[in-house]
């Protein structure tokens, strides 16, 4: 047995733990940069928590301009909003893009340089400054994870920085900080979260040596991974739907902030697949939502591997609560990515690739950008080769898994 479980120093999970925030920044550090958007930074909920910070540390930076999908412009305002208060910790409250944007600051504010200097797995020469993160959506898990995704606008896709330094030290995960969260985003965000789960659960195991751990940050499946990946899919099941039809719903919000939390501690370790290096070139030349476009690739990629994965895709049709007790894997898979069919539709996510303005002739160069992403692709359990992810991008186009 060899494998590692990476996570926060500490993490807080509850309704109502975000009263915590202050102190716990306050023991990291006493200047502080805050990084959020403009929406949230109007919400009381979130005014609240910056003002009890301005009176437990001696400094406070706002950086409240984050954009979707982390544009390189964006790192840059905000490293320069940490220089002029010599931030020594940062908060981040938001969604994945501020929690991704406050990673790659931490590292530049440490080790210097820019975001390309860091660009692929484990170039983070070292810790960072301290960072406190706290989730306002249930998918994307990046309060617990340690990658940040960017955009470089001399690139056709998006870029990862991956790295165990960039793990935050402490992650506050408190679902009534979701309550306000609307529809579409509580959507695609919450089926970001499925996905990380399925993926997990259905990544490519791998041997590894024992400088593995250490060098890579993906390592495929392992029993830790899966008993996180299940747990987190059973509660997206149960919840998603639910919440995005009525987003006062308590219990199903404290579902999708554990599930979303339990989906990246799964992911974390066990990487990512094909759905999200397929959605990486797509969704640079489409500007269309994160979860939006892997929600839309999945049931693809994993009917394309069911001659790999059946036996765990019939695990999970049991487990997101499907009656398969006589079925065989064959018949349980057929049932499980029914059923996600008509979730994705539930929640209104396009059902082809045509729908979002994918243009058809695009389909192969779009596949052989994703099979370059190395760290997530490595992880698919299927043919990986340019025409097989063609193919998955081709079944996506027309809407036929078959």
């Amino acid at each position: 047995m060899l494998e590692t479980v990476r996570g926060p120093r500490q993490l807080i999970v509850g309704e109502g733990v975000a009263q915590n925030i202050p102190r716990v920044v306050a023991e990291c550090g006493s200047r502080v940069l805050i990084v959020t958007d403009r929406v949230l930074l109007g919400q009381p909920g979130v005014a609240e928590i910056v003002a009890a910070v301005r009176e437990k540390v001696e400094v406070v930076g706002v950086f409240a301009d984050a954009t979707p999908d982390v544009p390189l412009a964006d790192v840059a305002l905000a490293v320069s909003v940490a220089a002029e208060v010599d931030a020594d910790v940062i908060l981040a409250i938001g969604g994945g893009t501020v929690i991704d944007l406050a990673k790659i600051v931490g590292v530049i504010r440490r080790h210097g340089g820019t975001p390309r200097d860091f660009y692929g797995e484990s170039k983070v020469p070292g810790p960072t400054i301290p960072l406190v993160a706290v989730p306002t959506t249930s998918g994307t898990g990046s309060e617990l994870t340690p990658v940040s995704v960017l955009t470089d606008p001399d690139r056709e896709l998006k870029v990862g920085v991956s790295s165990v330094h960039i793990v935050p030290d402490f992650a506050i995960v408190d679902p009534e900080l979701t309550y306000t969260c609307p529809a579409t985003v509580t959507a695609h965000s919450g089926i970001d979260a499925f996905c990380h789960a399925v993926e997990s659960y259905t990544a490519r195991p791998r041997a590894h040596g024992p400088r593995d751990p250490v060098e890579q940050v993906f390592l495929g499946r392992n029993p830790i991974t899966d008993h996180y990946a299940l747990l987190a899919a059973e509660r997206i099941a149960r919840s998603l739907p639910q919440v995005v039809r009525d987003g006062g719903d308590k219990d199903a919000r404290a579902d999708m902030s554990y599930g979303s939390m339990l989906a990246g501690l799964a992911f974390s370790h066990a990487g990512n697949a094909a759905p999200h290096a397929l959605q990486y070139p797509i969704g640079a030349a489409t500007h269309t939502p994160h979860g939006l476009g892997v929600g839309l690739l999945l049931p693809y990629a994993l009917d394309a591997a069911r001659d790999a994965i059946g036996d765990r895709l019939a695990i999970l049709a049991g487990v997101c609560g499907l009656d398969v007790t006589d079925a065989s894997d064959a018949e349980a898979a057929d049932t499980f990515l029914t059923w996600l069919d008509g979730l994705l539709a539930d929640i209104g996510i396009p059902t082809t690739l045509a729908d979002i303005g994918v243009a058809r002739a695009d389909l192969p160069r779009f596949a052989e950008m994703a099979g370059g992403v190395t760290r997530l692709i490595q992880n698919h359990p299927g043919p990986t080769d340019t025409a097989s992810l063609t193919a998955i991008l081709e079944a996506a186009w027309i809407g036929d898994r078959t």
